[in-house]
C-alpha cells in the first residue's frame, strides 16, 4: 500500500473548513492507503503559544480526528513531539536547505510581514515539514493551496538528498481532492475559513454548540438580491454557503441550486445551519465520548510506537548515508 502523510496544527479551534477541506477526506483515504495523520505540536511553537492551551488543543485535535472517523486500528493518529525522530531528521533536513529557498516561501512572508521580531523556527518550519514527510516516505502529501509551495521544497530536498548520498527517499506527490477542497469565511468570501481569523463569526468550530453554529449562519454574509445561485464570480458569498450545504449533505452543486430555485436566501440559511448541524452533532458526541472515556491516551501511545518503528529506521538509514558514527546498540 502506498502510504500517506498529513497534519493539522493545534493552534486555534479546528473549523468547518478543516472538515471539509482536509479531515473528511483522511477517512476516505485511509480505507486505500497505510496512513499516518499527525498534531503537529512541534509546528505550532513556531509561534508562542500558551502552554496549557497547546495541551488542551493538541489533545483536542488528536480526539476529532477520530471522532470524525479516522480508524486507530487503520492509520496512525499521533502527536509530532511523541517521535522525537521528527525533530533530529528536522535538524538534517535545514542543513540541506538554503537560505534562499527558505527566503522564498510566501507563508513566512505572509505570518512575518508587520513584525518586530521573527523566530528562526518559522524560518525553518518548512526544512522540519519536508522531515514529516519524508520519515515515512510517504507516496502522498494531502495539502491546500498553501502548502504547495513547502511540498515543492520537500520534493527538492529529496531529489538533493538522493543525489548526494545515493537514493533513498520516495519522492512525494501532492493530493489535491477535487472538491471541499477550500471553504471560505462566512463574512468574507475571498479569504479561507480560518481558525485564527479573530472574528468568531468568520468561522463554524467544530465544537461550536448548535445554536452558536444555527446563529453563525443566520449572520453570514450574502451577496446582493435575492437568487440561490452558484456562481462565484458574481455571487461569491452564496455560492460559498451553497459549497459547504453540498459537502455536508452528500449533494451535487447543480442539486443544491435546483432545491432552492426560486427560493430566498432566508429559507436556504436556515436549512443550511441544520444539515451542518446534523453533520457536527453526532462528531461533537463521539469527541465528548472520547475525551471522558481516556482512551485518547491510549490511541496516542500506540499510535506513536508505530509511527516511531517507522522513523527511527529511517533516521539510522539517512545518518548512515551522511556518515554518522552509528551508535552501539546493546
Amino acid at each position: 500500500m502506498k502510504t500517506v502523510l498529513s497534519g493539522i496544527q493545534p493552534s486555534g479551534k479546528l473549523t468547518l473548513g478543516n472538515y471539509i477541506g482536509a479531515i473528511k477526506n483522511f477517512v476516505k483515504l485511509q480505507h486505500d492507503y497505510q496512513c499516518h495523520f499527525m498534531v503537529v505540536d512541534l509546528h505550532a511553537i513556531t509561534v508562542a503559544q500558551e502552554p496549557a492551551a497547546l495541551r488542551e488543543q493538541s489533545e483536542a485535535v488528536a480526539a476529532l480526528f477520530i471522532a470524525a472517523g479516522i480508524d486507530p486500528s487503520k492509520s496512525n493518529v499521533f502527536l509530532q513531539s511523541h517521535v522525537p525522530q521528527h525533530a533530529e531528521l528536522g535538524w538534517l533536513m535545514t542543513t540541506l536547505t538554503s537560505m534562499g529557498e527558505l527566503e522564498r516561501m510566501t507563508q513566512f512572508k505572509d505570518k512575518s510581514s508587520g513584525k518586530d521580531s521573527v523566530g528562526a523556527g518559522l524560518f525553518v518550519y518548512p526544512s522540519l515539514m519536508a522531515a514529516d514527510i519524508l520519515l515515512y516516505n510517504a507516496d502522498l502529501v494531502p495539502v491546500g493551496e498553501d502548502q504547495k509551495q513547502h511540498l515543492e521544497l520537500t520534493r527538492d530536498l529529496a531529489g538533493r538528498f538522493n543525489h548526494r548520498y545515493g537514493e533513498y527517499f520516495t519522492i512525494p506527490d501532492p493530493y489535491i481532492p477535487q472538491v471541499g477542497a477550500r471553504v471560505m469565511s462566512l463574512d468574507d468570501a475571498s479569504s479561507k475559513m480560518s481558525k485564527s481569523n479573530p472574528n468568531a463569526g468568520s468561522y463554524i468550530a467544530l465544537l461550536d454548540p448548535p445554536d452558536v453554529i444555527r446563529k453563525k449562519i443566520s449572520r453570514a454574509t450574502t451577496d446582493s438580491g435575492r437568487e440561490v445561485v452558484y456562481d462565484p464570480a458574481n455571487k461569491p458569498e452564496v455560492s460559498n454557503l451553497m459549497s459547504i450545504y453540498a459537502e455536508c449533505a452528500g449533494m451535487t452543486l447543480k442539486e443544491v441550486a435546483e432545491r432552492y430555485e426560486g427560493k430566498m436566501y432566508g429559507p436556504f440559511k436556515k436549512e443550511l445551519a441544520e444539515v451542518v448541524v446534523s453533520v457536527i452533532e453526532p462528531l461533537q458526541q463521539r469527541y465528548n465520548e472520547i475525551r471522558e472515556s481516556g482512551e485518547l491516551a491510549d490511541v496516542l501511545d500506540a499510535s506513536a510506537r508505530r509511527a516511531e518503528e517507522v522513523a527511527s529506521q529511517t533516521l539510522d538509514a539517512v545518518k548512515e548515508r551522511m556518515g554518522f558514527v552509528p551508535r552501539r546498540k546493546l
